[in-house]
């Protein structure tokens, strides 16, 4: 789905990653769910790129709904992977504390777990070799990507900035559609390690100049990162 002029979206509101087209190659953030491989060949055919064309993989965080195909790009694409230092662990080996789910609905739970085993969520691979970043680095890929520190739904969640396609892209520092819930709207992401860190983060976030903040579930927001900020406050 084409967001905007070289900004694309993989996905739906339930899992979505992100594509950033430019003539000297494709960046992507995040990798959602394994079965959004055929998501990601069917929209590289739409854009006549072929998968070569991808010069590295960004992760917002460490947990399986992020990091869906990521192994099966790096193996057969030979494409890089990258995250936070703090979340190398996790992306390696899956392990993480066990946080309350908090708030839920039926209707949306279930269609949350039914859409991840539609997406093949019990394949999902970990990610044996990773290049580990730290907040404040300018990445070596296309539209130079630099990374956020925004620790709280994990220790090495972070945002990526991209000042080329106006965007900021959160994971799940925040969301736009709860799965638990369904509620629409900016507001805190379930599933999150240290609610209060998740919070403070904000503060980082609402510093960063874009148009575009896009979560890894919910509706992109086409507003301020201050804006969205400030909106999730008032939710918490």
């Amino acid at each position: 789905m084409k967001l905007a002029p070289r900004l694309h979206r993989l996905g739906n509101d339930i899992v979505a990653s992100y594509l950033i087209d430019l003539p000297e190659g494709i960046t992507l953030i995040d990798a959602g769910l394994p079965g959004h491989w055929r998501d990601l060949q069917r929209e590289l055919e739409r854009i006549g790129r072929p998968l070569s064309d991808i010069r590295g993989l960004v992760l917002t965080h460490g947990d399986g709904d992020h990091i869906g195909f990521a192994e099966r790009l790096r193996t057969e694409a030979g494409v890089p992977v990258y995250i936070h230092t703090a979340d190398a662990h996790r992306v390696r080996t899956g392990e993480k504390p066990k946080t309350a789910m908090g708030p839920a609905k039926i209707g949306p739970t279930l269609g949350f777990f039914a859409y991840g085993l539609r997406k093949n969520a019990l394949r999902t691979s970990h990610v044996s070799v990773v290049t580990e970043v730290a907040d404040g680095d300018v990445l070596d890929l296309p539209g130079a990507p630099v990374v956020i520190g925004m620790p709280g739904h994990s220790p090495g969640s972070i945002a990526v900035h991209v000042p080329v396609v106006d965007a900021v892209f959160v994971g799940d520092a925040l969301t736009t559609r709860h799965v638990l819930t369904g509620r629409t709207g900016a507001q805190p992401a379930p599933f999150t390690d240290e609610p209060e860190r998740a919070l403070a983060s904000l503060d980082t976030l609402a510093g960063v100049s874009a148009s575009w903040v896009l979560p890894g579930h919910g509706a992109p927001w086409h507003g301020s990162p201050a804006d969205i900020a400030a909106a999730v406050r008032a939710s918490a």
